[in-house]
């Protein structure tokens, strides 16, 4: 019974699929890590494919020759990142929140990713009284592609006009704003990475 206890305890650290892909990123055969490591290859698949459990010492040969702790072995793997957002799970949020005539709203495309390399937005793009963009800026890069309508873009000093289909890219540390051109629907998808 404890042995079996032990075997589902250490199941869950898959040591055996660490080892072998350890070996295989070296593309390192079963023969060669028996020579560095001083174990025979017979006893190093055994390991890979999970039919004996290895000692710590025996562990650690392994380690050393792959320049890992033996920490690499019992933190859990990463999940991969992987999450859906439903159209009808979005909020919808203005531009600046206390602005009586937003510019635009936008809704977080990827809020529930941990971890997340960038931001993703899509907005949609106001009527507005003014006769240029109200400006902001933030660390990192933008990307822009206008999915509906006409967009006028200014970054710095370039002002350029966007149609439906049209994408731009830019570093968002210089100020930048947007426009809605016409009586159009206007809408966008933005991306931003921080840098």
């Amino acid at each position: 019974m404890e042995s079996e206890t032990i075997t589902q305890g250490l199941k869950r650290y898959s040591i055996g699929d660490k080892l072998r892909r350890l070996r295989l990123r070296k593309s390192m055969g079963l023969s060669e890590l028996g020579k560095h490591t001083g174990l025979s290859p017979s006893l190093l698949s055994k390991l890979e494919r999970d039919l004996m459990h290895p000692t710590l010492p025996t562990l650690l040969r392994v380690a050393l020759v792959f320049s890992v702790g033996l920490e690499y072995f019992f933190n859990p793997e990463p999940k991969p990142v992987l999450e859906v957002v439903r159209k009808r799970e979005r909020m919808r949020f203005p531009e600046v929140a206390d602005r009586r005539h937003p510019v635009y709203h936008f809704e977080s495309l990827d809020f529930p990713a941990e971890n997340r390399k960038l931001n993703a937005y899509y907005a949609e793009f106001e009527e507005s009284e003014r006769s240029h963009a109200s400006r902001h800026q933030h660390t990192g890069v933008e990307f822009l592609y206008v999915v509906s309508g006409k967009l006028a873009i200014e970054i710095g000093e370039n002002k350029r006009e966007l149609a439906e289909g049209d994408a731009i890219y830019f570093d968002s540390a210089v100020p930048h704003g947007y426009r809605k051109v016409g009586t159009r629907r206007t809408t966008a998808l933005v991306v931003v990475v921080a840098t």
